[in-house]
């Protein structure tokens, strides 16, 4: 979610490339389709899931989603959770020191997923 705090920064200024119809809440409206790509696969691999666990399918093409509907729930879900951990990062981190190696401690989606879907399956073997 730190990344996600210098991502959502960055990008406030920078054009969108090739807009598509969106649905933005949390991240900027403006961000660039590749920093928006970016975003949604660290979800992926944070949470071990694809685009449709949180990505309803379209009603003409099932083999397609529609990116900006909010059918699905999970959606409303990750966008709490983005407001969730950006405030954590802010009330509890400072993101100009530096702990190690680089790296800025902060809470990110993988801190309490860790590759799971949910949190509480973390403990249940993946199939």
């Amino acid at each position: 979610m730190g990344l996600l705090a210098f991502v959502i920064a960055g990008s406030a200024f920078s054009p969108v490339d090739n807009l598509q119809e969106r649905n933005l809440k949390v991240l900027p409206k403006n961000i660039s389709n590749e920093k928006l790509d970016s975003i949604m696969n660290s979800f992926e691999h944070a949470l071990g899931v694809k685009c449709n666990f949180c990505h309803a399918k379209t009603k003409n093409d099932p083999e397609k989603l529609e990116y900006a509907s909010d059918d699905k729930p999970e959606k409303e879900i990750t966008r709490q959770m983005m407001r969730m951990t950006a405030a954590i990062n802010k009330d509890f981190f400072d993101y100009t020191i530096i702990y190690k190696a680089g790296e800025t401690m902060a809470v990110s989606c993988y801190t309490c997923h860790d590759g799971f879907p949910r949190p509480d399956l973390k403990h249940e073997k993946k199939d």
